[in-house]
């Protein structure tokens, strides 16, 4: 059975991709939203990274959890670039609800705490899977938690995405030391020094985006990408508790834990993390729930200004306008159960118009 993918929409695009809202329909005309992020060609020029890439993408179709954004599919257009089908998230990312509520020095410790429990749940789940055939552990770290890559939905959900992109990247593109280029701020010390990581340094960096929500700062940043690896390298950290007073001694002895240097003195696991954060908002006596992230999603929709008539213009072309391509979900070594699909996409030409 094939499925038909058309692009509606550009979301967004960072350094790796762009990611647009589309429609995948099958031939018995069943239709549901889908997200189509679109590997830069940059990326994709170099065989390296496509090698991994794909190997890092099939792993990503086993991921099945209520805290990470499913993948579909993996396709692939003539001229090579590549592209990942997945679900949908309707809502906002995480880097979009920290600059709401810093504008509006909101900072809620609940929902700090529930947000990163959510995002650990999932973490922990693609830390610990198994291979669904050989039983083996299947390793999978995702080496970018940040802002962006966690996405909030206008239902209350927390979802992780993008396993697996930071890996194939870094075999692309490094600095001094074998350092991974990429969001340095939210590195490990480890990874900063170009060392072997496991489950761990994302542990670090869930402590990082924690210390950063609770304070309303960045922990490791500076202008010059060489001094930010310096301060991860350094991992020191100022106290929560004297930039925020309402965090108590409890919770940031729980985030120093998960931001210790040293990988053996760190908060072991994902889950470790948030049974202590959950275990701190029952003994403080906090409600929190799904509906708090709805509400907060809701309030971030709200303060967006409305789309500038020539975005609507270059949305409307995107609809008329179509070009076919064919993708793939395999080819080499494809996941077992993998099927060809049709993809529909106009993501070249939407890009230039978007820039100009």
């Amino acid at each position: 059975m094939k499925t038909r993918y058309t692009v509606l929409e550009r979301l967004g695009g960072g350094g790796q991709a762009e990611v647009f809202r589309g429609t995948a329909e099958t031939m018995q005309g069943f239709k549901k939203q889908v997200a189509i992020k679109r590997v830069l060609p940059n990326l994709t020029n170099n065989p390296l990274f496509v090698a991994m890439f794909l190997d890092e993408a099939r792993l990503s179709l086993f991921l099945q959890h209520a805290n990470v954004v499913h993948v579909f599919d993996i396709s692939r257009a003539d001229d090579g670039t590549y592209f990942l089908v997945m679900e949908f998230v309707d809502g906002c990312d995480l880097k979009a609800l920290i600059a709401h509520q810093q504008s509006r020095r909101d900072i809620d410790i609940g929902l700090v705490s529930w947000i990163m429990i959510e995002s650990a749940k999932g973490l922990h789940y693609a830390h610990t899977l198994e291979h669904p055939s050989t039983g083996k552990p299947l390793n999978i770290v995702h080496r970018d938690v940040s802002p962006p890559n966690i996405m909030l939905s206008k239902n209350g959900e927390v979802k992780v995405v993008d396993f697996g992109l930071a890996k194939a990247q870094s075999q692309v593109e490094t600095t001094d030391e074998g350092v991974v280029k990429g969001k340095f701020s939210y590195l490990s010390p480890e990874a900063a020094l170009g060392q072997e990581v496991d489950a761990r340094t994302d542990v670090f960096a869930l402590g990082i985006l924690t210390w950063e929500m609770l304070t309303g700062r960045r922990l490791f940043y500076d202008e010059d990408p060489h001094k930010t690896i310096e301060l991860v390298r350094a991992a020191r950290v100022p106290s929560i508790m004297s930039l925020n007073p309402k965090v108590d001694a409890e919770l940031e002895a729980t985030v120093r834990r998960a931001l210790a240097r040293d990988p053996e003195q760190r908060t072991p696991t994902a889950a470790d993390y948030a049974e202590e954060l959950t275990n701190h908002l029952f003994a403080h006596g906090r409600k929190i729930t799904s509906r708090d992230v709805a509400n907060a999603v809701q309030g971030v929709r709200n303060s967006k200004k409305p789309s500038s008539s020539a975005q609507s213009l270059i949305n409307a072309l995107i609809a008329d306008e179509i070009a076919k391509m064919t993708s793939l979900v395999g080819g080499e070594a494809a996941p077992e159960g993998a099927k060809p699909v049709e993809i529909v996409d106009t993501s070249d030409w939407a890009s230039d118009l978007l820039d100009k």
